[in-house]
């Protein structure tokens, strides 16, 4: 299952999700609205805002299999910028932007999970 990366975003870790999943967080630069639209129409759906305060847009994209896996399959953009935030810190030590004001969260399913390619 292929997941889109927003072209302006860095990479900042990947973390056990459990069940076999791994999710990857990337900043950006961009903001919440700006990076929404973009997984709409890279992912042909127009997802859901989950939290209004601060704003969490998910596109659960594959489907969720309770005993296998940990989070649905998909994409989680959310506004760090929120409520006055900074934004969320760059784990890089002096390394720039200081913070991100846009996160976005990628979970692919488990690797058992994902279909097999042709």
């Amino acid at each position: 299952m292929f997941f889109p990366v927003y072209p302006a975003s860095q990479f900042l870790s990947a973390y056990d999700a459990g069940r076999g999943q791994r999710y990857m967080l990337y900043g950006t630069t961009a903001g919440f609205a700006e990076i929404v639209a973009y997984y709409k129409t890279q992912l042909g759906d127009k997802g859901d805002l989950v939290f209004r305060e601060p704003p969490t847009h998910m596109f659960e994209v594959g489907k969720f299999r309770e005993d296998s896996m940990a989070f649905p399959p998909g994409v989680t953009v959310k506004d760090w910028t929120w409520g006055g935030s900074q934004g969320y810190p760059n784990p890089k030590a002096g390394a720039q932007p200081a913070r991100y004001p846009t996160i976005i969260m990628i979970v692919p399913p488990p690797p058992a999970a994902a279909p097999a390619r042709k």
